[in-house]
């Protein structure tokens, strides 16, 4: 019996000595690579086109040990993290119009990026992908991709980029176990739905949701719905309904960006939204919204670099307060319902050599009565866009170059009614 037990201890060094061998003239781990032939067989072959990222992995050659030769020459970075073993951290695919789907088995525990971005890759984002637990950025933008995006995702993500692909369905709640995520784009999907909240995403940075389907109305309670370090909202070309909430910018103390242009918003522009300690960029054109709300202190010490309220059913006269803004420099409000005369401020401010109007549109509307003096100052290639065409303005001589433009008929001037909040 001893004699037996001392064969099988032999036998079992040997059998040990031969796998350390073999691991021995492997540099990359042997699961990574089984991975990555998983993830080469669901690449269609005819979309692999000579020259392309793809058309060198060979796996008669080891991926990591092959990184200096004319094989695996781009698409991977390997790391070595333990005992002289490669383990592939990263996987970027040039745009080289590859096709196919995601195999559910990719298993790289220590893949930090997964970048496929601008190619043509169908069917569902695998749920396997929750346990590539070290993945800080997963970019499959502008492939095709179908179906509903993950419940579970690796809560190690800081950018998760799906954008303009045929995603459906709601956008999850469980986003909110990103906890590090800084950058959400979701933009030209299929997505429905009303906007989960998503407060608990303390540092997301950057989020765009535009050109999808989501409908509701934006929270109208002091409730923090987006995330509070927000810099960049972007909801643009969606179905969104209803006022917009003062608490969307009050609980968004960095936002600089906002755009919601292309919805269904109605009501009041709230005077907050021009007070907003750091927002810069305002964009509302393209929707109902029907009055614009002057604020307490006439937008002294706003930040607002450019306005865009146009193309939507504002009343009432031009609102006076923008032309003391300090910053504006880009004011649309064309294509509304505003009357009464241009006032002479935003005169002032279009001639001005420091922070002055550079570009002025207010075409479209139903204004009248002289044109400030200061703009009649102004020639053809001064550097200061304006629009003043199709109003009531019988007394803007066509000489000026902003005067162009038919202006609207008799007729419809005077059968107008301005409606005064």
């Amino acid at each position: 019996m001893a004699h037996l037990s001392s064969s099988s201890k032999l036998l079992h060094f040997f059998i040990c000595f031969i796998q350390l061998s073999f691991h021995g003239y492997s540099v990359t781990h042997w699961e990574d690579i089984q991975s990555l032939k998983h993830f080469r067989n669901d690449v269609v072959s005819t979309s692999i086109t000579p020259g392309s990222c793809l058309s060198t992995w060979d796996f008669t050659l080891d991926p990591c040990d092959s990184l200096s030769t004319d094989k695996f020459t781009c698409g991977i970075r390997c790391d070595v993290l333990l005992s002289n073993i490669s383990r592939v951290t990263e996987l970027t695919l040039d745009q080289a119009g590859y096709s196919g789907t995601l195999t559910p088995s990719l298993n790289l525990p220590y893949l930090q990026t997964l970048d496929l971005t601008n190619n043509f890759f169908t069917g569902p984002i695998p749920s396997s992908f929750s346990k590539l637990t070290r993945l800080v950025q997963l970019s499959l933008s502008s492939n095709s991709f179908t179906e509903s995006i993950p419940d579970s995702l690796p809560d190690s993500l800081e950018e998760l980029l799906l954008d303009n692909n045929n995603l459906t369905g709601p956008i999850p709640h469980t986003l909110n176990n990103l906890k590090n995520l800084k950058r959400l784009e979701l933009q030209g999907n299929k997505l429905t739905g009303e906007f989960p909240n998503l407060s608990q995403l303390s540092n997301l940075n950057f989020l765009d949701v535009s050109n999808n389907l989501i409908s509701g109305d934006l929270p109208a309670t002091s409730t923090v719905t987006f995330p509070v370090n927000l810099i960049e909202l972007t909801m643009r070309n969606n179905s969104l309904q209803g006022n917009i909430p003062a608490s969307l910018v009050n609980n968004s103390v960095y936002l600089q960006v906002l755009d919601l242009s292309y919805n269904n918003l109605s009501g009041t522009i709230p005077p907050e939204l021009f007070t907003h300690r750091s927002l810069q960029q305002l964009t509302l054109a393209n929707n109902e919204l029907r009055w614009v709300e002057t604020p307490a202190n006439w937008g002294s010490n706003s930040e607002l670099i450019a306005v865009d309220l146009s193309n939507n059913d504002i009343h009432g006269f031009l609102p006076g307060f923008m032309g003391w803004m300090p910053k504006l420099t880009a004011l649309s409000l064309e294509n509304n319902k505003f009357s009464g005369m241009i006032p002479t401020q935003y005169a002032v401010k279009a001639v001005a050599e420091d922070n002055g109007f550079e570009r002025l549109l207010l075409g479209g509307n139903y204004l009248f009565g002289l044109i400030p003096g200061p703009l009649l100052r102004l020639k053809a290639g001064s550097g200061v866009t304006i629009r003043l065409g199709g109003n009531c303005l019988y007394e803007c001589p066509e000489s000026f170059y902003f005067c162009g433009g038919v202006q609207k008929s008799l007729v419809e001037c005077k059968s107008f009614t301005p409606v005064i909040p």
